[in-house]
């Protein structure tokens, strides 16, 4: 048992170790673009109407830290639909892509997934607008805008008038601790039980899979997107499992949310419209046996 902890340290070290110096590089590249970009995101989103979830779900793929809670935080100030708040948070890659990069994925593979993603937000949040419309729901609220970010994210708006070096360390540092910490358990799980018993549980069970993948993703923090991403590339999810769980993994989107809306039934429903199109779109993918 020991020897075999021992063993786990080593491997996960070691894979951690080999990752840091592409995670740094593609943090400190989404920091910049996040400060080019960031304020011309959002005034974009409040400003495109009925087409609101087409243009959250393109602008949430691009790698911007928070994005998704800035999205919570224009719904509850009844400036976006619900929808456009849906396809932001179901096509936003929170630490996935930063996660292939370091591995090396193939370019090819990542955008494939990220256009899927982005797809699945737009057709999704048009549709449940549309479904809205049709049953004349409407709410309003009038709490205004809170931008809670810095209070429940990684910190990187505390950087926003410093060096993007630094936030990009801060990152950086935060997700080789959980990469490092979920790569140990995964190891000490898949020598326990073995690699094939450890698969069998997930990939002889897509409903079940995806069902439990996407729960897995409605954790508000950097952890489950993390932990998702590096389950599939170990190939213990399949690709719709691993969408279902990517797809409703918004980061701090929903924790925003629910800091800042104060109407907690409808907090409750929209958790669970984002979870069952996570898992409506995984169960499509599996059965359907699409592969990035």
């Amino acid at each position: 048992m020991l020897a075999m902890i021992k063993d786990a340290l080593l491997d996960a070290g070691i894979d951690t170790l080999k990752l840091i110096p592409f995670l740094f590089v593609t943090y400190l590249a989404m920091e910049y673009l996040e400060r080019r970009t960031a304020d011309k995101s959002v005034n974009l989103l409040q400003r495109v109407g009925r087409f609101g979830p087409a243009v959250g779900a393109a602008v949430g793929v691009v790698p911007q830290c928070g994005f998704s809670a800035a999205a919570a935080s224009l719904y509850s100030g009844g400036l976006i639909s619900i929808g456009t708040m849906l396809a932001v948070f179901l096509s936003t890659s929170d630490e996935m892509l930063p996660i292939l990069i370091s591995e090396r994925v193939a370019v090819s593979t990542i955008v494939k997934i990220l256009l899927c993603k982005a797809v699945i937000g737009a057709l999704s949040g048009l549709a449940f607008d549309q479904f809205l419309r049709l049953t004349k729901y409407r709410y309003k609220t009038e709490r205004r805008i809170h931008d809670l970010c810095e209070r429940e994210h990684c910190g990187c708006e505390d950087e926003e008038e410093g060096s993007i070096v630094h936030a990009a360390l801060v990152h950086t540092v935060h997700i080789v601790l959980f990469i490092f910490l979920i790569s140990l358990l995964l190891t000490i799980l898949v020598e326990g039980f073995g690699e094939n018993r450890v698969a069998g549980i997930l990939t002889d069970r897509p409903v079940a899979g995806t069902l439990l993948a996407a729960l897995l993703g409605l954790i508000p923090n950097c952890a489950s997107s993390v932990m998702i991403t590096q389950l599939y590339l170990d190939g213990l999810l399949g690709a719709g499992q691993m969408m279902a769980g990517l797809l409703v993994s918004a980061g701090v989107g929903l924790l925003v949310l629910y800091r800042t809306n104060n109407h907690l039934r409808e907090n409750l429903k929209i958790t669970a419209v984002l979870y069952g199109f996570g898992v409506f779109w995984g169960l499509l993918i599996e059965l359907t046996g699409l592969a990035f």
